[in-house]
């Protein structure tokens, strides 16, 4: 048997779909216990300590979610995995938002349920160990070197309402700023969509001449103008059964959208002179840096073709929003260099690292990314230090916050460079602004505990500890925040 000592609780009112779901998880190993509805499930839990529990989302009487809510209040330590059919999707990412731990959308395969199992028992039987914390905290393409790393809660729920819609074929449009890693979020659709061993095209709309666009998209016939001596397929055709990134879809001419609007509602293409339309059974993801409500006020983007490629929309929040990231990615870009250069990863320092929590990343991860390569070539093998930074760019603090004097003995080291206690302390207080006030969300988006987070506030601003909650030995903020001197990697 698993080593999970505490049945699985499968709860749902259709016999069959419970017989089955207990079955199969009986055969991986699991040991199971069976409810016929929300209102048996609870007696049951009141029996009997479970593992986790599995539940259908729409049940007669009590639905899953009115199932979780409650349990959540009785243990919030349960991990609860929804089951969904593809019409009520919208309703499990709504679920992923209010904590639910995971979720199964029917059909799912065996492979499917037991990688879901397998992270329920991570949470729910015993405490995770610190490396596979770590994992959980950043989600990688099953079968494609790029990665998307990331601790920020919201960037986390984001990466999850992915995984959800991926399941369907629903239309995503992906909003952010350049250099968020936008493309990177369409292929991570597209590895965990049923479509992931099919092509994916990408083509950059702005990157294309308006002339030129039109036939890269939809294909040409040979001979359909002067110099067309062969066939050529466009991009759609290159990209059926699979998905097509349409990537700043925004910088498309107007008068080209008419064209692609077509195409995505009569799901056929008709390539340029030719005879009769392709039909198409494709993924459609496009995306924007631009505030596209403003496009089409403005009359430079058609509203129903946003309309259209607003099925289920995305947006990937700024690297300024995601001040926990930051660490982890400068430590992920210089083992980057290290590694493409056969040499060990170096260090950064603090006061290093004080920068960059700082700086205003107008150009996001694509632009930390070249600054951290040309740090790393300046130090020359030794610690980053703030002036390789400061060689490279002109650094810009971006808090709000009022200056505040630091404590004794803190320093100050030059080139704009503020200090660790100062880095540490816009941090909390901006985490804190940003989840209004909120000392247990703030809590667990720093990765500290209530208490740790008390003391940090009397001592930036005064505020009174309270009486403490969380138990000894917990992790202090600066360990979290900052771990690059003690860990060699990502």
């Amino acid at each position: 048997m698993n080593a999970c000592a505490k049945p699985i609780l499968v709860v749902d009112d259709d016999p069959a779909m419970r017989v089955a779901l207990t079955e199969s998880l009986k055969s991986l190993g699991y040991m199971t216990q069976m409810a016929s509805s929300g209102e048996d499930a609870l007696a049951r839990l009141n029996e009997k300590p479970v593992a986790a529990i599995l539940t259908d989302m729409q049940m007669s009487g009590m639905s899953g979610i009115d199932l979780f809510h409650t349990v959540s209040k009785r243990n919030p330590k349960i991990p609860v995995i929804i089951m969904s059919a593809h019409g009520t999707i919208d309703t499990a990412v709504s679920a992923m938002k209010l904590g639910v731990l995971d979720y199964l959308v029917k059909p799912f395969s065996q492979e499917r349920l037991l990688e879901v199992i397998k992270k329920s028992s991570s949470v729910g039987a015993s405490p995770a160990t610190s490396a596979d914390s770590e994992k959980r905290s950043s989600f990688s393409m099953r079968s494609n070197p790029r990665v998307i790393l990331t601790k920020d809660l919201g960037m986390l729920k984001l990466l999850k309402m992915a995984e959800v819609v991926a399941s369907s074929d629903a239309t995503i449009f992906i909003e952010g700023e350049s250099g968020t890693g936008k493309e990177l979020l369409a292929r991570f659709v597209h590895e965990h969509s049923p479509r992931a061993h099919r092509p994916f095209i990408a083509i950059n709309c702005a990157a294309v001449p308006e002339n030129l666009l039109e036939s890269e998209l939809f294909g040409y016939e040979k001979g359909a103008f002067t110099g067309a001596i062969t066939r050529k397929p466009g991009k759609f055709e290159l990209a059926n059964t699979g998905t097509i990134l349409l990537d700043e879809v925004s910088e498309m001419h107007i008068s080209l959208q008419a064209k692609l609007l077509r195409v995505l509602q009569e799901k056929e293409v008709d390539s340029v002179g030719g005879r009769e339309p392709i039909p198409l059974d494709i993924r459609v993801i496009a995306t924007t840096n631009r505030p596209i409500l403003k496009e089409v006020e403005a009359g430079r983007f058609r509203e129903d073709l946003y309309y259209r490629l607003n099925v289920f929309p995305l947006h990937i929040p700024p690297l300024r929003d995601r001040m926990a990231d930051i660490p982890m990615l400068a430590e992920y870009f210089v083992k980057k260099v290290a590694d493409r250069n056969n040499s060990t990863s170096q260090e950064i320092s603090h006061d290093a690292l004080s920068l960059l929590m700082l700086r205003g990343w107008r150009g996001n991860v694509r632009e930390m990314e070249n600054i951290m390569e040309r740090a790393t070539l300046l130090a020359q093998g030794g610690v980053i230090l703030p002036e390789h930074l400061e060689a490279t760019v002109t650094m810009v603090a971006t808090s709000p916050a009022q200056p505040v004097s630091p404590p004794q003995g803190a320093t100050n080291h030059g080139f704009g460079a503020i200090t660790l206690w100062e880095a540490e302390r816009n941090l909390i207080l901006g985490t804190l602004e940003k989840l209004n006030e909120n000392r247990t969300h703030a809590a667990k988006s720093l990765g500290i505990s209530i208490r740790t987070l008390r003391n940090k506030l009397k001592e930036y601003r005064g505020d009174i500890a309270g009486d403490d909650e969380e138990e000894a030995g917990v992790t202090t903020a600066i360990g979290k925040i900052f771990p690059v001197a003690q860990q060699g990697g990502v």
